[in-house]
């Protein structure tokens, strides 16, 4: 009986070991130095937030934990079309960085993360258009301390229109209307629990209806810069080949005129030649110029009748003396 008892005994100790270990673990949580959270029994809040990292003790079963980020969250809205002072309708993109601050308060007003997302998009989406369909467009686009000078903007603008556009003084500016966002967002984020960081404009651009009439008249612009600069460049073409065809035809005419003064020169020379030659034998040179003559008049099959008295046979007569 005694050994029963005692065995009755280890196992009730045991299972209170156990059950008090289950309690044990179902009680403890811990966090890490990136966590905040709160306990919530019944689905209502319960006491204050826990902020400190460790480990933490809750009552099990009916109490909850929620835990929430103290790091920096991203929050990323979706492109929204708003048109400015001077009704162009352009996209506007825009980003934010929020921390939770009192999660107890972030917990009873926005519940977790997707609706804190849901509140942001409505407050600074709300805030963004108030202010940029308050301004012109240059104001939103350009800082405020941009300055270029005339060349530049000659190099970069095409047309009239937009170099009146960049001339224009820029009395806000892009870094003014960031943070007048940002501090009007931040008026109401105590509301929730949050801490609204940092607002950006992430993009702005035309929207594609409008966008595609700036780019044609983008490409417009760009076509009468080409066709302008063609121009100067069919011009300078015209004004080469105009040049290079003068200094040709003074060439020609200069290599023309030598070859007249060396074609001249040559027939005096070759003129005194043969006045020397014929001087050695005038009636030689007779016969040879007549054998030249009948050379050139007479065919292959040419058949020619002579007188006896002609020349031609003068000359045979006289090439064989005493025949």
């Amino acid at each position: 009986m005694s050994g029963k008892g005692y065995t009755i005994k280890t196992i009730a100790v045991l299972v209170v070991l156990g059950i008090a270990l289950i309690v044990l673990f179902a009680s403890a949580y811990t966090l890490d130095e990136a966590e905040q959270a709160i306990i919530v029994q019944f689905g209502a809040p319960v006491g204050d937030p826990v902020t400190e990292p460790g480990l933490h003790f809750r009552t099990p079963f009916i109490q909850e934990v929620r835990r929430f980020d103290k790091r920096l969250i991203a929050w990323d809205g979706d492109p929204n079309q708003i048109p400015t002072l001077g009704r162009e309708f352009i996209s506007v993109d825009t980003t934010a960085r929020w921390r939770i601050v009192d999660p107890l308060l972030f917990l009873k007003s926005v519940r977790d993360e997707t609706g804190a997302q849901s509140r942001l998009d409505d407050v600074i989406d709300s805030v963004v258009r108030d202010k940029i369909s308050s301004l012109e467009l240059v104001e939103i686009v350009r800082s405020k301390d941009w300055d270029v000078e005339d060349g530049e903007i000659d190099e970069i603008a095409g047309n009239t229109e937009n170099k009146e556009i960049l001339k224009q003084e820029v009395k806000y500016g892009r870094e003014e209307l960031v943070r007048d966002i940002l501090a009007e967002a931040q008026k109401v984020m105590p509301d929730y629990g949050i801490e609204l960081r940092d607002v950006r404009i992430k993009r702005l651009n035309y929207i594609p209806s409008v966008q595609k009439q700036v780019f044609n008249r983008m490409i417009s612009e760009r076509q009468r810069v080409a066709e302008r600069f063609r121009a100067e460049g069919q011009g300078q073409s015209a004004e080469i080949l105009g040049q290079t065809k003068k200094e040709q035809a003074e060439i020609m005419s200069a290599a023309k005129e030598k070859q007249e003064v060396i074609r001249g020169n040559a027939d005096a020379e070759a003129t005194s030649i043969y006045n020397d030659a014929y001087k050695l034998d005038p009636d030689f040179y007779a016969f040879y110029r007549s054998l030249e003559s009948y050379s050139a008049t007479m065919g292959t099959n040419t058949t020619l009748i002579l007188g006896t008295d002609s020349d031609y046979f003068r000359f045979l007569r006289e090439s064989q003396p005493g025949k």
